[in-house]
């Protein structure tokens, strides 16, 4: 699809990105991307505003979103949609569509985690044999989201010691690298990321190999881009609600910032 709308290499940049998106729909009549909008599920959208350099809230945990940033973040996702260059359903549906849509050639990009690739490969390897990994789209930040895990230990725990040294067991750098490689996902440990299996590609790399070492290069610039709070879904809820009546025309793009705000200040 990128090749047939003349796209030599895939977008960086969010900019980048509704110029591939405007010449796919142009010269194919389908989509470059499909990302969700649905209040419940993917924070693609909501990761995309702090790439662009939206603060989303201030130290006493106030909306920090009502600004000229914001106003861009979410004019920039009210035009792609109001030109037609993302799916209706990017309202009513999920990420799953999105993998549905890859899967079918409907969309171009697929912006998802390095697991997929076997999934793909199973479901439409006609599609697996035309794909490529590429670093993840940013804004002006240059920042790169990295989804984190925890382990946690419970107040209550009779065996907190034990405990301790499970999670230190599992975290350290020679269980990281070897959990990283069974489980196909990125170390948690900078010793365990400086393994030559994230950084150098065997003789017959398959694409799994080069999305591990895409990924792994990336980290250097990710961060966890929506700090942990409380009430992070009353968070994207509100944004996205308002987002969303932004792109149907119900409401201009500064009437949706501010009233985001506003019902993220005025819960309960």
């Amino acid at each position: 699809m990128l090749q047939q709308a003349g796209i030599k290499s895939p977008p960086a940049t969010y900019a980048e990105l509704a110029q591939v998106a405007k010449q796919v729909k142009e010269k194919t009549g389908k989509y470059a991307v499909f990302a969700s909008f649905v209040p419940e599920d993917s924070a693609q959208v909501l990761e995309s505003f702090v790439q662009m350099g939206v603060k989303l809230v201030d130290d006493q945990g106030k909306a920090a979103f009502n600004t000229p940033e914001a106003k861009a973040a979410f004019q920039y996702w009210v035009d792609l949609y109001k030109n037609g260059l993302l799916p209706k359903e990017a309202l009513t549906q999920g990420h799953q569509r999105a993998i549905e849509l890859y899967q079918a050639g409907e969309i171009a990009i697929l912006d998802s985690g390095v697991q997929f690739l076997d999934a793909i490969a199973k479901n439409a390897p006609a599609i697996a044999k035309v794909s490529a990994t590429s670093p993840q789209v940013t804004g002006k930040t240059g920042k790169r989201n990295v989804a984190v895990m925890n382990l946690f230990i419970p107040r209550d725990t009779n065996l907190p010691d034990a405990a301790v040294k499970f999670a230190l067991f599992v975290t350290n750098d020679d269980n990281q690298l070897t959990f990283a490689k069974a489980a196909k996902v990125l170390p948690s440990t900078v010793k365990a990321l400086q393994d030559n299996y994230f950084k150098t590609l065997p003789g017959n790399a398959t694409p799994m190999d080069k999305a591990r070492v895409v990924s792994a290069n990336q980290l250097k610039q990710a961060s966890v881009l929506i700090p942990a709070m409380k009430d992070r879904n009353l968070l994207q809820k509100a944004i996205y609600e308002n987002l969303q009546a932004a792109m149907l025309g119900e409401k201009t793009v500064d009437q949706a910032v501010t009233d985001a705000a506003t019902e993220w200040d005025s819960r309960s």
